[in-house]
């Protein structure tokens, strides 16, 4: 059991990490540092999108609007922490 709480301690810390370079990769591209008319640019930015969009789509439709501003990625993260204490905290002294 101890395996699997490892694994998934693992999978949500790897996703925390998808979900910053996402975050700072579309800063970049907003603020034209990096052009999104490079193939791999764009490659990154299309993958990164696949693995953040179905869970940050559902937390924005519960915000409230801000305008310019997204918070959803710092929701999500604020999420990710939770549940990771959790296991750490609660389930994974309790596993023998």
């Amino acid at each position: 059991m101890k395996a699997i709480l490892d694994v998934v301690l693992i999978a949500l810390n790897l996703y925390w990490w998808v979900i910053i370079i996402q975050a700072v990769l579309s800063w970049l591209i907003a603020f034209n540092v990096v052009n999104y008319r490079n193939q791999i640019v764009a490659q990154i930015d299309t993958t990164l999108r696949a693995l953040t969009e179905p869970v940050l789509a559902p937390i924005r439709r519960r915000m409230p609007n801000l305008g310019a501003i997204d918070i959803s990625p710092i929701v999500l993260l604020l999420g990710i922490i939770l549940i990771q204490q959790i296991i750490i905290r609660y389930i994974y002294p309790n596993v023998f």
